[in-house]
């Protein structure tokens, strides 16, 4: 039955392209005065019939290409717009931001052309197959104004709840929020560069350039207050030969308070969580002096990140005509080998 209801598809498709009457794109005169260039974005494509495909296969592969080829100027238009821009501000030493735009405005896909329409055609005598695909410009202008708009509106609307979160000393919630928000200003720019590519007389307050740059600006200045005085969650377990002390840790704790870093015990205020696991053990016997090692496994986890950004295993020794007052040199040498370790990732 399977194979029968196969046939039978195949055989439907095929009449429907036979009873086709013959489409006036097909013509050339009159395909560019019925979609004017200045009104449509058009792409067309033709091809044999093959002895190793369907008509169905044949056809599909034809209107993709006619689909490509209109996609193709699209992306030609916004290249060529996208590349003045940047040799433009290229000379103020911007170069390196604009060229990620332009290159992200040269990877317009076919799916990224809303409205696009297509016909395909069998010429029956010839065995040729013809396609052609068409948007209609002022629907493709229409449709980025109302996505430059949605993102903008996003991109407030994370930049707000932001501020809210920064208000609380939510910090590492309210950095989540602004890397939410980073991605849409590049989706705006795209969106600027295919209606300028469009309509090349588009208004600046249609473009919303200035609110963009005023939005750009303040996540710019806002994500470095948030990186400045990062919260540290310090959870900690020190042994001096079975006595819980905390002599590492707390002088771990003022170098890191020096260099800017505050410290909670509330969750929804952390920004990194410091783990310490701190060991002793004694390593030699002179008869005078007694050696011991204390050992520190650590981990930096990032709440943003929501993972262990650094991860280590330190040891120190010290010597002393006790084991007790060796094991506390070595605790008093392991604390700053570990702030050194933990400087480069907490002072971001």
């Amino acid at each position: 039955m399977k194979k029968i209801a196969v046939t039978v598809s195949f055989i439907l498709f095929s009449l429907t392209l036979l009873a086709q009457e013959r489409p006036a794109w097909l013509n050339d005169n009159q395909r560019s005065q019925k979609y004017p260039s200045n009104v449509y974005f058009t792409g067309f494509a033709y091809g044999e019939i093959l002895p190793n495909k369907s008509l169905q296969e044949i056809t599909q592969q034809i209107k993709t290409e006619a689909q490509t080829d209109l996609s193709k100027k699209i992306r030609l238009q916004v290249s060529s717009k996208t590349q003045t821009k940047t040799e433009a501000v290229s000379n103020n030493g911007k170069y390196s931001e604009n060229e990620s735009f332009k290159n992200q405005a040269v990877t317009v896909s076919n799916a990224e052309i809303v409205g696009m329409k297509s016909e395909t055609y069998y010429d029956e005598k010839a065995k040729l197959i013809y396609a052609f695909a068409y948007a209609n410009k002022y629907e493709l202008i229409g449709y980025y104004k109302s996505n430059l708009s949605m993102n903008i509106n996003q991109i407030e609307s994370y930049m707000n709840t932001a501020k809210d979160l920064e208000t609380q000393k939510e910090k590492a919630k309210a950095r989540q929020q602004l890397e939410t928000a980073k991605p849409l200003f590049l989706k705006v720019r795209y969106a600027q560069d295919i209606l300028t590519a469009i309509d090349p007389d588009i208004s600046s307050d249609d473009l919303q350039q200035s609110k963009l740059e005023s939005l750009y600006n303040q996540l710019t200045q806002m994500q470095a207050r948030l990186e400045q005085g990062v919260y540290i969650m310090v959870q900690s377990k020190e042994d001096l030969f079975g006595e819980k002390v905390e002599i590492a840790v707390d002088k771990i704790k003022g170098e890191l308070s020096r260099n800017g870093c505050s410290f909670t015990g509330v969750d929804e205020h952390t920004d990194l969580v410091l783990t310490i696991t701190i060991t002793t053990r004694m390593v030699g016997n002179t008869g005078s002096m007694i050696t011991c090692a204390a050992d520190a496994q650590i981990q930096l986890f990032d709440m943003y990140k929501q993972k262990a950004i650094y991860e280590d295993r330190i040891s120190e020794t010290g010597s002393s005509i006790t084991q007790e007052k060796a094991g506390r040199f070595a605790l008093n040498k392991l604390a700053p080998a570990i702030v050194e370790k933990l400087l480069p990732w907490v002072k971001k």
